[in-house]
């Protein structure tokens, strides 16, 4: 019976007024301590259906492992409506893409480990598009109303040093998966799972709304001389109303990334290593598309051993940057904590740039820079950045180096900022550097 979906088909009673029967699908649910699960409205799911996996213990090296993606989502099929569903303990091996958007008031509770296997070709050739830059993904999950919940126990391994040693440390692949994109989401939870080695970026969000994202752990660590390449903890675009709390990241490179069209986000709480750690951007590109990033809110933030901690990129093109604030954030041994460019990865047209950035704040950002380097701002010439605001500045050199430097370029105001700025910026100022300035 371990293998058998159970289902609930009684007919629960909600209230006076509303009533929901059960969809019988096969198998039966219930018995002593059973308890009905409710949604966050405290009424009863209609369905209870809870499926476990094929094999209950991890396969060996080297043995072939069953694939349970056609029983996973043919239990989302048959459960996606007014339903709580639970996959069990265990290990559970994905081999296909999985595409559910239809989900609507259902909780998915996720308590075993999940693997997806290594058949580089088979994902090349079958990921599921995203449309951002060419990007695709393994699961695409959609609907409203829907709680991914993995309680503590949900574990996502993505076999990624087999995509790191293959990528060999270039760029974009197009078809690396992904390894989970929410799309066209309203009012999605996802809580409580742990990351480990995914393909590619750990996770996006795109063209949803009102999505809340918890108690995350995300680690992507390559054990040989190839390194990840793009395992971002999160990327968000075309989508308004996100909030980010109480995460820890390993990802080599960005850690949160609000890119374009990303309206009123918030992250609370979030430790980052070896990362971007947070950042806008990238925006602007390709130049014909408008990206717009308003309302955004980064604080209480730790950034140890990485690349910038506070930062905005964008290339010369079309949209704006319109209030964002970080705020209260702690580093470590960050190569260049606070950093703005209008021309990122290019180099070109930093002038001409006319992508606005503005109504942005700095406040209590305390740490040590790897080098002599504290901020470096460039905007454009074309369009200053106006109502540029610092408070609680305080960046030292590690190792007890001297004082650090703040530069800045084409800022509004620039004198009454905040901020003592020593120097201008390059407009081709790297994003990384290799040493003092």
């Amino acid at each position: 019976m371990m293998n058998l979906l159970k289902v609930s088909s009684l007919l629960i009673s909600l209230s006076a007024r509303v009533s929901y029967a059960a969809q019988p699908i096969y198998g039966q649910c219930g018995g002593t301590g059973y308890t009905t699960p409710t949604n966050p409205a405290g009424q009863a799911y209609a369905t209870t259906c809870t499926l476990a996996p094929l094999s209950p213990t991890q396969v060996p090296s080297g043995g072939k492992p069953p694939d349970d993606t056609p029983r996973i989502l043919d239990v989302f099929k048959r459960c996606q409506t007014n339903a709580s569903i639970t996959l069990s303990e265990g290990f559970w091996y994905i081999g296909q893409v999985m595409d559910t958007l239809n989900f609507r008031d259902v909780e998915i509770n996720l308590l075993g480990r999940f693997e997806w296997s290594t058949d580089i070709q088979y994902w090349l050739r079958n990921s599921i598009s995203v449309t951002y830059a060419q990007r695709s993904t393994a699961w695409r999950l959609g609907g409203t109303n829907v709680q991914l919940l993995g309680h503590g126990k949900a574990l996502f391994f993505g076999n990624g040093q087999t995509w790191y040693d293959q990528n060999q440390n270039q760029g974009n692949q197009a078809g690396r998966p992904i390894s989970l994109t929410v799309w066209r989401g309203t009012n999605i939870v996802i809580d409580g799972i742990t990351w480990r080695q995914p393909q590619f970026w750990h996770t996006f969000v795109a063209n949803s709304d009102n999505v809340t994202m918890s108690n995350l752990d995300m680690n992507a660590t390559s054990a040989t001389r190839w390194s990840t390449v793009n395992t971002d903890g999160t990327n968000t675009w075309n989508s308004r109303n996100i909030f980010i709390k109480n995460w820890v990241v390993t990802s080599g490179d960005d850690c949160i990334c609000a890119k374009g069209n990303t309206t009123n986000m918030h992250v609370n709480n979030v430790t980052c290593y070896e990362s971007g750690c947070m950042v806008v951007g990238s925006l602007g590109n390709p130049t014909n598309v408008v990206d717009n990033v308003d309302n955004v809110v980064f604080e209480n933030i730790k950034c140890i051993h990485s690349s910038n901690a506070a930062w905005i990129k964008t290339y010369a093109g079309t949209g704006r940057v319109n209030n964002v604030t970080f705020r209260n954030f702690e580093f470590d041994d960050v190569n260049q904590p606070i950093y703005l460019t209008p021309c990122i990865y290019t180099g070109q047209n930093c002038d001409g740039s006319r992508l606005g950035i503005n109504n942005v704040r700095w406040e209590n950002i305390k740490g040590t820079s790897r080098y002599n380097i504290g901020a470096a701002i460039h905007c454009s010439a074309a369009a200053p950045c106006q109502n540029f605001t610092f408070s609680g500045i305080d960046i030292k050199q590690k190792n007890g180096g001297g004082a650090v430097k703040y530069l800045g370029s084409n800022i509004a105001n620039q004198a009454s900022s905040g901020l003592a700025f020593t120097g201008t910026c390059a407009a081709n100022w790297p994003q990384q550097l290799d040493g003092n300035r």
